[in-house]
């Protein structure tokens, strides 16, 4: 997967994601866990829409991620933010301190493409938090993939920018393929590029036991930033604690 060409228009992609939401649930569960601490780290950050925000609330941030150019535009920002960036792999975190939380939203999970990667995820996560520390995070539901994505085929036009994606089925149960073609104003002309991402649906028993193989405490299920536990909508939001 690259994120070479995609920085550059990721955010215009985004404009309508529920950045808000995701912030007040990370509030929201922190306060409902009786999370005091302040330092959190943002796991598959990308563009650090949300971490950005958070650290307007007051939050000590840090955002990782594997991408540097979209670490270059979360920094572009706010250069003078207290924001620490890093370039890491999710499954094998190097931090220097530990956190009171630990986020990954906007499905970061689902780009795990096999349930050993997954696990070492937790592992690494589990390791980056301190006793009593919250872990948040979210992926797509098994309904959203076979009855919403799979299959499916999306296409925008703007003045200076258009795209084609499609969603395809993958080799494996409950996997899909991005294949994505951009075309980007550039003076007169346009350029084209093209990406291929792979995603892959997790059963949420199965998430819920490496969970619990790692050490958390699995404290819920939110679908689509319910306040309360359940599991049908689009998005499975997941909170567990060290």
């Amino acid at each position: 997967m690259s994120y070479r060409d995609m920085a550059r228009v990721y955010d215009r992609l985004m404009e309508d994601a529920p950045y808000s939401s995701w912030v007040t649930f990370t509030r929201n569960q922190m306060k409902h866990h009786n999370v005091t601490g302040s330092r959190i780290l943002d796991v598959g950050c990308g563009t650090g829409e949300i971490t950005h925000r958070l650290d307007q609330e007051g939050f000590q941030m840090t955002g990782v991620d594997l991408s540097e150019e979209m670490l270059a535009v979360a920094q572009q920002k706010n250069p003078r933010s207290s924001i620490q960036w890093l370039k890491q792999d999710m499954t094998e975190l190097e931090l220097p301190k530990a956190f009171d939380a630990v986020i990954s939203y906007c499905d970061v999970f689902n780009y795990l493409q096999e349930p050993g990667q997954v696990k070492a995820a937790f592992n690494s996560i589990y390791a980056s938090l301190e006793k009593g520390g919250l872990f948040l995070f979210d992926v797509h539901s098994i309904d959203h993939i076979q009855s919403d994505l799979s299959g499916s085929t999306f296409a925008e036009v703007y003045d200076d920018l258009s795209y084609v994606w499609f969603c395809d089925p993958g080799e494996k149960d409950n996997s899909i393929v991005h294949d994505l073609t951009f075309f980007i104003q550039e003076g007169s002309s346009y350029h084209r590029f093209d990406e291929v991402h792979y995603q892959q649906g997790f059963e949420l028993d199965d998430l819920k036991a490496w969970l619990e193989d790692a050490g958390f405490s699995f404290r819920g299920v939110y679908a689509d930033f319910s306040t309360e536990p359940g599991v049908e909508g689009d998005r499975w939001l997941i909170a567990c604690t060290k």
